[in-house]
């Protein structure tokens, strides 16, 4: 459960924080809690910041205005200032157009995920080029395990018509080894794939330092 904003000393609020340690000490909850500065009478603003990255996290690049402003207390004012922060940064990084040639080359789109407490199951759809069209969160499970079907990973790469993508998790309890369970979905992605002809080019697990890649291991 997120805490109140009251329930945080104040030298560790989003935005004191980010003043003393800068942007990049931040989670991604602080973040949107700098940006949307205050919550409603029934809700704390890092409680709305929580649910507003949620949001964000299975939307990825496709988060519209009015995905946003369904959440009392998210304005056209608010909005907007999350939607331009956004469109900033991503213009700057370009996410979407940045070529994979090797799987690592995902993880400094991922990353920030490695510290979630539950693992966070990511898709990204890839076309022809080896580029990023969007990535998505497809599944948040437990601590240990995020269950993903198929159909939740392969859903949004129809729409964007993608030739191929690189699924990968977080792993919260540390290491990076494949459980068995990973072993199984990674095998029904790659059949799945093979049926709808996008074909499935890595999984990879990670952590903040570390990561594992099925193609990398030869697994895949």
């Amino acid at each position: 459960m997120s805490k109140s904003i009251h329930d945080i000393p104040k030298a560790d609020r989003p935005r004191e924080k980010l003043l003393r340690k800068g942007a990049a000490a931040l989670s991604d909850q602080e973040l949107l809690a700098v940006l949307i500065g205050k919550g409603t009478p029934g809700m704390d603003v890092m409680t709305l910041a929580s649910k507003l990255a949620r949001l964000i996290d299975e939307k990825g690049l496709d988060v519209k205005t009015e995905d946003l402003s369904q959440f009392a207390g998210v304005g056209d004012a608010k909005a907007t200032l999350i939607l331009a922060a956004i469109e900033f940064a991503r213009r700057r990084i370009k996410p979407e157009g940045a070529k994979i040639v090797t799987p690592a080359d995902l993880l400094p789109h991922v990353r920030h995920y490695a510290d979630r407490k539950q693992e966070h199951f990511l898709c990204a759809s890839i076309n022809g080029a080896n580029e990023i069209l969007n990535i998505r969160v497809v599944s948040i499970g437990l601590v240990d395990r995020s269950p993903v079907h198929p159909r939740e990973a392969f859903a949004d790469a129809l729409s964007d018509r993608a030739s191929a993508i690189i699924v990968a998790h977080n792993h919260p309890s540390g290491g990076v080894e494949p459980s068995l369970s990973d072993v199984d979905v990674t095998k029904q992605l790659k059949a799945a794939g093979d049926i709808v002809g996008i074909a499935l080019l890595d999984h990879i697990i990670f952590n903040r330092t570390d990561y594992f890649s099925f193609l990398e291991a030869g697994r895949l």
